[in-house]
């Protein structure tokens, strides 16, 4: 009994000692006892991401073979990194005994947390040295059967990240002998699957990714955690939480996407913490001190408004003689734009380069002549890429891509309306687009920062000092069987070269250059479906959004409404674009291209159907009509259905002026096209206007609309009212020396005794009639005798 008792005692005593013993173990291994050791022959783009996220983690890292040349092979697609085994060999040499080595690949790599719970979690295993573990073999298949079982986890060896103390390392690499191109994972493997040599170095596997996460093989057990403040990588088959992300093979991508969160870079609390480091500020340099840039502008298809394109350019906030241009334009039909541009502002820029048509050079030549112009100019620091149906309404936008200091940065564009943008943020296996689970929130600006994506296009500036290193290749952009963006980034990710979409601003949009015709004079006035925001900007008038906020209306009598519509490009367009179809009617009462083929009031005209315009024209009507219509009127909604809508065209030979007539109709509204005095004068020019319904035409501005309500119209004998207006139509028309306007009739609804009249004020005898009655001032509508005006007829 009492032998008994001092054993129990003895076990006590022993249960009591071995935490003592842990505790010690555990304290023994501090922050400072940790050293991250990695070979880097170069910087590249993924080592400056390795090294951000070890400096937030305060790791201390020991860099291997800076400066060697790489002759370890590609062996994201083959076996190699020997050179790997050798540096780490040979720097072990140099490293105290007590110390504990995590030894990591750079380029693909990133931290999740920091050195104390990556000492814990190695201590827990009770290993001397520690591996990552990997779903899939590599590289000897043949090998799989004499890999120890796991009852969980990964049963693979993965080289790219182990932790262990400097004796035990030293022990395992101790018979290297191997070339620099030899397989690094193959010659880990042998001693690991050698029984002996594993229980000799004390070596086990991350086999539930608590330390380490190899993303090939097993990029569906990964989702990003995100909480107080930080980002993780969470195992989700394991329920683990590994502190070393590493994008081995062919998951580069991957760990791209990861990395635009992990650790803190963008988080929900606090947006993007790196978006702001390493800039290259160009606030204060002088003109002279900014940097090159050679802006190649790719005109490769028929594309609308490309004069606009142009004069967006103009207005691009940054040094001209800082600026030099490399035009490529395969499209016959942009030559005007082009040399148009030219003519007027090609002196401004330090030099010019035109490839056009004639010379019949192909899409692929062109991009890679445009990055040679900057590639061979020692001056210049920026290619700045820019297709032709880019709309850059930032005009700072060259100023940011720059600071922003990327090796290559996109600022992010969108098709309007559409999640359509300039960039992608996922490829599928066959290397086409995938849509990453970020995209939508970052296209719609729910997340906003600087992101690395596998694709740009469109629109996108390059450092020149990769063109002299990395993109050195004079043919970046062909290639067997992708497009030539495609190959670009195709070129730039094998390379190692990081892209990057920006939005933390906005820049603008995407033209479609679907359905786009070229059968007219001015093709982009049939663009108002397909990109309905730059045909508003220009053919709308620019006060056009203001004229009920800031109550531009007039109202020159009751249920007229008078307000700008159209630009004056606009109205120029539709002047040019009549002109240049011909086709004016006789002006006679027989019309076969009305039904019934019988016109009771004509006029010298072309409608809307014979230019194909008439769809357009109603969503003319319904998108900036309406709103007027509906906003004055209250309750009152109108589909913008019409039975004609024209053209109009008066000059003294042909039809000097339109005799008073009444419309079967809902309201009317008609569009001054050229302007008074500046563009005609009387018996001397041509005036012409855009009529809906009919002409009830004033003293209009060009430009300017005047809707004309007739709802519940009732009318005075039609022999007695006509005929008084006609008599001072007809006075006022012949008068001698009247050069500008000729008085038509004006139709008013007035309330007098019930019944609703249309008369003109300027008619003495309408005039007397009303004597008696209050009714408000009238302004004088006349209208130019000669000239251009629009009609719709809308019910």
């Amino acid at each position: 009994m009492r032998a008994f008792s001092l054993l129990i005692l003895a076990w006590m005593s022993l249960l009591v000692v071995l935490p003592v013993i842990r505790c010690k173990e555990q304290r023994e291994l501090s922050e400072g006892n940790l050293l991250v050791v990695t070979v880097a022959t170069k910087e590249t783009d993924g080592f400056r991401r390795f090294m951000r996220s070890a400096r937030h983690f305060n790791y201390t890292i020991k860099v291997l073979g800076r400066g060697e040349p790489w002759k370890g092979g590609d062996y994201m697609t083959e076996p190699g990194g020997g050179q790997k085994v050798r540096l780490l060999k040979a720097g072990l040499q140099e490293m105290e005994e007590d110390k504990v080595v995590l030894f990591i690949d750079s380029y693909d790599v990133v931290f999740a947390s920091g050195p104390k719970e990556l000492l814990k979690k190695f201590q827990q295993t009770r290993h001397k040295v520690v591996f990552s573990a990997e779903t899939l073999i590599w590289p000897d298949r043949h090998l799989e059967d004499k890999h120890p079982h796991f009852r969980e986890g990964k049963r693979f060896l993965g080289s790219g990240g182990f932790i262990g103390y400097v004796p035990n390392l030293k022990e395992m690499v101790a018979d290297w002998t191997g070339e620099d191109s030899d397989s690094d994972q193959l010659f880990f493997t042998k001693i690991y699957i050698n029984p002996e040599k594993r229980k000799s170095i004390n070596i086990t596997l991350d086999n539930r990714c608590r330390m380490f996460h190899n993303l090939h093989g097993s990029l569906d057990e990964v989702v990003l955690k995100f909480e107080d403040g930080q980002v993780r990588a969470r195992n989700v088959l394991y329920d683990t939480l590994p502190v070393v992300i590493h994008g081995n093979g062919p998951t580069k991508l991957q760990i791209n996407y990861l990395s635009n969160y992990i650790p803190t870079v963008w988080t929900f609390e606090t947006g993007c913490s790196v978006c702001l480091e390493d800039l290259r500020p160009l606030s204060g340099l002088k003109e002279s001190e900014y940097p090159l840039v050679v802006i190649g502008i790719f005109i490769q298809q028929p594309t609308p408004f490309v004069s606009v394109f142009f004069e967006t350019l103009l207005k691009l906030e940054y040094p001209k003689n800082r600026l030099k241009l490399f035009i490529y334009n395969q499209e016959q039909h942009h030559e005007v734009a082009v040399s148009s541009f030219l003519k007027d502002h090609g002196k401004e820029y330090q030099d010019v380069k035109v490839i056009g048509p004639e010379e019949n050079m192909d899409r692929v030549a062109s991009r890679n002549l445009g990055l040679d112009m900057c590639r061979q100019d020692k001056d210049c620091e920026y290619f700045f890429s820019m297709d032709i149906e880019v709309v850059l309404k930032n005009k700072d936008t060259l100023k940011i891509l720059i600071e922003q200091n990327e090796p290559i940065i996109a600022p992010m564009i969108t098709r309007e309306g559409r999640l359509w943008t300039n960039f992608w943020g996922a490829l599928s296996a066959d290397g086409y687009y995938a849509r990453s689970e970020d995209y939508v929130d970052i296209v719609q600006g729910r997340r906003v920062g600087v992101w690395n994506v596998p694709y740009l296009t469109k629109v996108y500036l390059v450092k020149a000092s990769l063109l002299h290193e990395e993109l050195s290749n004079n043919d970046l952009f062909s290639s067997g069987t992708l497009d030539l963006d495609m190959a670009f980034c195709h070129n730039a990710r094998n390379k190692g070269v990081f892209m990057y979409v920006t939005n933390m601003h906005t820049f603008g949009r995407m033209l479609s250059t679907e359905n786009y015709q070229m059968s007219h004079l001015h093709n982009d006035l049939w663009q108002i479906f397909e990109n309905p925001k730059d045909w508003e900007e220009r053919y709308i008038h620019e006060n056009y959004t203001k004229i009920m906020r800031d109550k531009l209306i007039e109202t020159p009598c009751p249920d007229v409404y008078w307000f700008p519509l159209f630009s004056d490009i606009g109205c120029d367009h539709i002047v040019q674009e009549m002109e240049n179809f011909g086709q004016w009617s006789g002006g006679r009462n027989t019309d076969t291209r009305i039904q019934g083929g019988y016109e009771n009031v004509p006029t010298i005209d072309i409608h809307m159907t014979q230019i194909n315009y008439e769809k357009e024209w109603q969503k003319l009507l319904l998108d900036y009509i309406a709103p007027i219509t509906e906003t004055m009127y209250p309750g009152y909604y109108t589909k913008a259905q019409f039975d004609l809508a024209f053209v109009v065209r008066y000059k003294p030979d042909e039809q000097p002026f339109l005799r008073p007539h009444h419309d079967a109709s809902t309201f009317t509204i008609n569009i001054a096209l050229n302007q008074k005095v500046l563009d005609y004068q009387a018996f001397e020019d041509v005036l012409y206007c855009i009529r809906v319904i009919t002409l009830h035409l004033s003293n209009l501005d060009k430009n300017r609309c005047i809707i004309w309500f007739v709802l519940r119209r009732k009318c005075f004998p039609h022999s007695y009212c006509f005929s008084t207006v006609h008599n001072v139509l007809f006075a006022h028309s012949y008068v001698p020396m009247m050069k500008a306007f000729s008085v038509l009739l004006c139709s008013m609804t007035l309330s007098l005794r019930q019944v609703d009249v249309s008369l003109c004020i300027e008619c003495e005898a309408c005039v007397n009639l009303l004597a008696g009655y209050t009714f408000p001032d009238f302004i004088s509508v006349c209208f130019p005798i000669e000239g251009w005006g629009m009609q719709v007829h809308t019910v």
